[in-house]
């Protein structure tokens, strides 16, 4: 096939082509969806982000990366994946040379994030990362290098920031609609009773603060629009014999700046979420702030703030695939969950002095 400039001189347009747009026929086509690998078939994969890519606009699951033989039948039956878009841990390398594949989401345990999305971004495919980012704020900044390196888009994959009420409340952080906010609590956790494994393996970045923490954490982030200068924290363990490497319940108090200071709890021994603010001029919450089926909320002026009917994954996924197919900025970069790193870092060492406040 010609391409578009001889095209153009051999029809006589090269002239006018200078100055008038270009017909779309002219133009080349890129992919109608990009085509996502999941990389680690447990719950997640499994229940939420595999259903989630059936209802999708923007990207498609195309492939699977996975340890467990047993799974592959399964999931090339259920959602039709080809022979050659299936990998393993070992020969993941080899998706660099697949065209099929675009992004590669890593939802294998925290403990294993690093590993994994260096890999994917050697491989030249844009990376989504479950949250928590890293165990560490290291492993989180090797991760941003090796993408940088390799030219490839890194988001994190917090979706509470891509659901609508949850956008109501970062857009309040900068309006101010009930005035000087004050304070706020938030809390997220429930009752494990069994455990996934990995979940209470320090090695593998388990416990409540890993887990669910950054729910609270990062939403008193995004709450306030701020960033916070200093945390005070304690573990409290109700079952030893179970949580013996890991903490069951982690409390932690944030103080921002202008004297906003947020109340958070995050535990596998309770059940709780709830995010609630305090302004001068009144009040609002979400309850719950993180559920799958929804999330809802009031204002002290009578704001309802209506769940939103949308799968939640399926809007984060398609946001993602947006910013890569025009090239903007990814609504959760990685800097975003290095932050949360760098403070859940500090939210353990002021916990093993005994709920010491420490700078950040």
């Amino acid at each position: 096939m010609q391409d578009r400039r001889t095209f153009i001189k051999k029809s006589g347009l090269f002239v006018a082509a200078t100055t008038l747009p270009i017909p779309n026929f002219l133009l080349p086509k890129n992919k109608e969806k990009l085509g996502v690998a999941l990389l680690g078939l447990g719950n997640y994969s499994t229940g939420q982000l595999a259903p989630a890519l059936q209802e999708t606009d923007y990207c498609e699951l195309r492939g699977i990366v996975t340890g467990s033989p047993e799974k592959i039948p399964v999931w090339q039956k259920k959602y039709g994946i080809k022979d050659q878009n299936v990998y393993n841990y070992e020969n993941m390398g080899d998706i660099a040379n697949n065209d099929e594949i675009d992004v590669i989401y890593i939802v294998v345990p925290t403990g294993l994030h690093a590993k994994y999305a260096i890999k994917a971004a050697n491989a030249g495919k844009h990376v989504w990362c479950e949250k928590p980012m890293a165990k560490t704020s290291k492993e989180c900044r090797q991760i941003i290098e090796a993408c940088n390196k390799n030219g490839v888009k890194l988001s994190i994959g917090y979706r509470m920031q891509h659901e609508k009420n949850t956008q109501t409340l970062m857009k309040w952080a900068e309006t101010k609609p009930f005035g000087k906010m004050k304070n706020l609590k938030a809390e997220a956790g429930y009752y494990g009773d069994p455990m996934n494994p990995w979940k209470l393996e320090k090695e593998m970045g388990g416990g409540a603060m890993y887990d669910m923490g950054v729910y609270p954490l990062n939403a008193a982030r995004y709450t306030t629009g701020l960033e916070p200068i200093s945390v005070s924290a304690k573990h409290i363990t109700n079952r030893p014999e179970i949580f013996n490497e890991v903490d069951e319940t982690t409390v932690f108090d944030l103080e921002f700046p202008n004297g906003i200071t947020a109340n958070c709890r995050t535990s596998f021994g309770e059940s709780m979420n709830n995010l609630e603010t305090n302004c001068d001029n009144g009040w609002y919450y979400l309850r719950p702030f993180q559920s799958y089926s929804g999330v809802k909320g009031k204002a002290s002026d009578g704001t309802v703030l209506a769940p939103f009917r949308k799968n939640q994954q399926a809007v984060q996924m398609d946001d993602d695939a947006l910013a890569i197919i025009n090239d903007k900025k990814v609504m959760v970069p990685g800097e975003d969950g290095l932050k949360d790193i760098i403070i859940l870092e500090k939210i353990y060492e002021s916990a093993s002095k005994n709920g010491e406040r420490l700078s950040l």
